[in-house]
């Protein structure tokens, strides 16, 4: 990566009584390996400056384009945000959880970029495709 990207990543989830604290904190750095990890009270939160690990599990999977329909999907200025499941990011796994609420809660997860713009910022993490296969932008 040749550029300089300026973002900021919150992660926050719950942890609920039934579960192990720590298998939640796995499943936050599997998918986020690069964020600071806090435990506290019933929850995981994390911040991250980073999604290289992130991106190269949308291109592992091949869910370049539903990844860039939920970014856009939820953008506000220069931020997006998106929610996955906990129990796939144990297995560093993406799955977005959209519609119902996942029952054990998600990983709630908010970007600002600073810089470049947000478009090229998400068509860096994620890229356009043709065919199934990344173009560049």
């Amino acid at each position: 990566m040749s550029e300089i990207y300026r973002i900021d990543v919150e992660i926050t989830a719950p942890v609920y009584d039934t579960e192990v604290t720590s298998r939640v904190r796995d499943a936050v750095a599997n998918v986020f390996p690069t964020a600071d990890i806090e435990e506290g009270v019933g929850e995981i939160r994390g911040e991250a400056h980073a999604l290289d690990h992130f991106s190269e599990l949308l291109h592992r999977q091949e869910i370049l384009d539903t990844a860039r329909g939920e970014f856009f999907a939820t953008r506000e200025g220069d931020t997006f945000s998106f929610a996955l499941k906990k129990q796939a990011a144990f297995e560093e796994y993406v799955n977005f959880s959209v519609g119902k609420p996942d029952e054990l809660g998600e990983i709630a997860v908010r970007v600002r970029v600073e810089d470049p713009s947000l478009e090229e910022y998400v068509d860096h993490i994620a890229p356009p495709t043709e065919d199934g296969r990344p173009v560049d932008a």
